[in-house]
């Protein structure tokens, strides 16, 4: 049996990866699960490298996931987002954004082939090289490469234009609550870009807009709409990390009821809002403690 303690060092990293290629926590706890079971199962000094082998085996396993989840995501009800990952911390020492796991690259990264984002992530992310990431993928080093290079551009070209500054990013996830639970329609309006672009995850199981919403007074509307399906008396808003940056946290502790938006800020004014809804991709979180 492997050395389980060389798998426990590792754990933390194995997961970053599996969120990333998959987009989803339900997956990648079953992708580090599975890694487990498979390193587990492995003779002692089976793996010479372990870094490396069990790299290899969790891309594998997403790479297979990701592969299987494309067609259930076509045929998703609305825009599908990546289930968010939420944190109470907030380093004082920490003065950037987490850009590499933020709702917006994730969003951008489900636009890439399976073998496109598996290989951007794992090469420019991990800094796998290119030969370990061909075993992943089945393709040779230098396909692998070229996958890596179309994926850059890509992620280039269509991530949005945000600050890295995560003070300026706070102070207007700051504004936006002040606003949004204060009913202040034209506070609303001057924190938001009037070209700032709204998408929001409700897979059919809640009402949620089926396509994204543009436009500041659109997405104001839309933004007050959702809080107030909330009872005022329960509900629960606070700031959260939400994905490497702050985020607001919507819970109503007594109906179950949740929502987490994610922001992109740009020249002190939100630019995008990525609002999850669907109770499928909120069941990790314990919206019952939110406020804990």
């Amino acid at each position: 049996m492997a050395e389980l303690t060389l798998f426990d060092q590792q754990r933390d990293r194995l997961w970053g990866i599996a969120y990333r290629i998959t987009g989803s926590v339900a997956d990648a706890d079953d992708a580090v699960q599975e890694a487990w079971l498979r390193w587990q199962g492995l003779p002692d000094g089976e793996a010479e490298d372990p870094r490396a082998y069990l790299t290899t085996v969790i891309s594998r396993i997403c790479y297979d996931q990701l592969g299987s989840a494309r067609s259930r995501r076509e045929a998703y009800v609305g825009p599908w987002l990546p289930e968010p990952v939420i944190s109470a911390d907030d380093p004082e020492d920490r003065v950037t954004l987490d850009e590499s796991v933020g709702m917006a690259m994730l969003t951008v990264l489900e636009r890439l082939t399976p073998a496109e984002r598996t290989a951007f992530i794992l090469h420019d992310l991990f800094a796998v090289p290119f030969p370990e990431i061909a075993e992943v993928v089945g393709r040779t080093p230098d396909s692998v490469r070229q996958l890596a290079s179309r994926a850059r551009r890509r992620v280039r070209a269509e991530a949005p234009r945000r600050t890295v500054d995560r003070g300026e990013h706070r102070r207007a996830v700051d504004a936006f609550l002040r606003a949004i639970t204060d009913g202040d329609f034209d506070g609303l309006l001057e924190i938001l870009d009037p070209d700032v672009v709204w998408r929001s995850d409700g897979g059919g199981k809640v009402a949620a807009a089926r396509l994204p919403v543009l436009g500041n007074e659109k997405v104001a509307r839309f933004a007050q709409r959702l809080v107030r399906g909330f009872d005022p008396a329960t509900m629960q808003a606070l700031v959260r990390e939400v994905n490497g940056a702050p985020g607001v946290v919507f819970a109503d502790p007594v109906g179950a009821q949740g929502a987490v938006f994610a922001f992109t800020v740009h020249g002190g004014r939100i630019t995008e809002i990525d609002a999850v809804i669907n109770p499928d991709k909120l069941r990790h979180l314990d919206l019952g403690r939110a406020g804990a």
